[in-house]
């Protein structure tokens, strides 16, 4: 039977509530009501052939409570006339919010609404936009909203997060909200004050004037002879000191396993540096860098092929090593599997490393496949740099 029943006229109303519609009508003042509702009814061969059904039917509409119900007469050859809902109709924002029982969600919206009047009305816009994430948001609303306050006297404080001195608020705070944040400091904030330049979680400092810690980057000199040089050789420095360094170096490798960084061997004019997946902006201060031959050895799946692919953005003259089809078919015993591949096409990889990556995504040799790094025996590696050293 397709009639409309009873349960259904709320869960349109449900569905109303669940996009957000009728919370945004609060802020916006939009009439939504009166609102008709669908309502399927039986055809006139349906109530003529099965009418004690069409009758329960008729009784459990008009029992619905919050409707209003309009009627229309129908005529049975045996019963004579009788009245069927013709439509089905929510009368007021009150009545809708009573059939799908949330009225204490809305007094709590309602409250957030009025702060958000009287303290930030700029952000009014967003609680239109986003009624259901404010709500989510209903026991850190009042928290966000002061530290909107704060960055609004404080523009670009240059601190940082741990130093925010909000009462009830701290850094961790911060940090677990920068999402939501990041969208009301961009309609709280004066425009001149965003670094529109940065986005994203990993650009919220950036964007807004924070200090950010400073990106580390590790590496290892591979030849003693080089000043400085330091005894153990596993050296960490932030970004900017690192680009200061400007080592007499003509060969930089970088890796992405810990073991391979430690036990790299020895090499002529050399350093290698543990790679950091993608994240490359922390070598962008590096220029030196461009006078340097530079060696990208990642797994052999689609995200090590996307970071060199991200690499090339920093440095256009990056070679791959050890990400051929010889190294992966040499070590078919030690396939994985990749959990959750890259399909977008890598415009600055060279025909080889497409043409790989290509098989890769495609699935050509076999399901989600992947070579790790730290698979491949260390005697093919060492003779990788064998026949690099021998080409210089």
């Amino acid at each position: 039977m397709s009639w409309t029943r009873a349960g259904n006229f709320r869960t349109q109303v449900e569905k109303l509530w669940e996009r957000g519609d009728m919370l945004a009508s609060l802020v916006t003042g939009e009439l939504l009501f009166p609102r008709r509702l669908i309502l399927r009814c039986p055809t006139s061969g349906e109530m003529a052939e099965r009418f004690n059904e069409v009758r329960a039917w008729v009784g459990e509409v008009r029992a619905v409570p919050h409707c209003r119900i309009e009627m229309r007469e129908f005529k049975h050859r045996v019963f004579g006339a009788n009245s069927v809902p013709a439509e089905v109709w929510i009368d007021s924002f009150d009545d809708a919010v009573a059939l799908a029982a949330k009225r204490r969600e809305v007094l709590c919206f309602t409250s957030l609404l009025n702060a958000t009047r009287q303290c930030q009305p700029k952000l009014l816009e967003w609680l239109a936009k986003r009624p259901m994430r404010a709500l989510a948001l209903a026991d850190e609303w009042s928290r966000l909203l002061d530290i909107v306050t704060w960055m609004q006297v404080h523009p670009r404080p240059d601190v940082y997060l741990r130093q925010v001195d909000i009462p009830g608020v701290h850094s961790k705070f911060i940090e677990t909200h920068r999402s939501v944040l990041a969208e009301l400091f961009d309609m709280a904030l004066p425009p001149e004050t965003i670094d529109v330049s940065a986005s994203g979680i990993n650009g919220f400092a950036t964007r807004y004037g924070f200090r950010d810690k400073p990106l580390r980057i590790r590496f290892r000199f591979l030849d003693t002879n080089l000043i400085p040089y330091v005894p153990g050789q596993d050296i960490t420095l932030d970004a900017v000191s690192f680009a200061q360094l400007d080592p007499m170096v003509s060969q930089v490798f970088i890796v992405e396993n810990e073991i391979n960084f430690l036990a790299f061997p020895q090499i002529k004019d050399s350093l290698v540096i543990f790679g950091s997946g993608y994240g490359f902006e922390m070598l962008s201060q590096s220029r030196w860098l461009l006078r340097c031959r530079i060696h990208y050895w990642g797994d052999i799946d689609t995200h090590g092929f996307a970071i060199l692919d991200q690499l090339r953005n920093q440095f256009t003259h990056v070679e791959s090593l050890l990400m051929d089809r010889a190294t992966l078919l040499e070590f078919e015993l030690h396939w994985g599997e990749e959990e959750k591949q890259i399909l977008r096409g890598l415009s600055r990889l060279n025909a080889e490393e497409a043409s790989v990556y290509n098989d890769l995504r495609d699935n050509r040799i076999h399901k989600n496949l992947r070579l790790e790094q730290e698979k491949i025996s260390f005697g093919w590696f060492e003779a990788a740099l064998k026949k690099l050293s021998d080409s210089r």
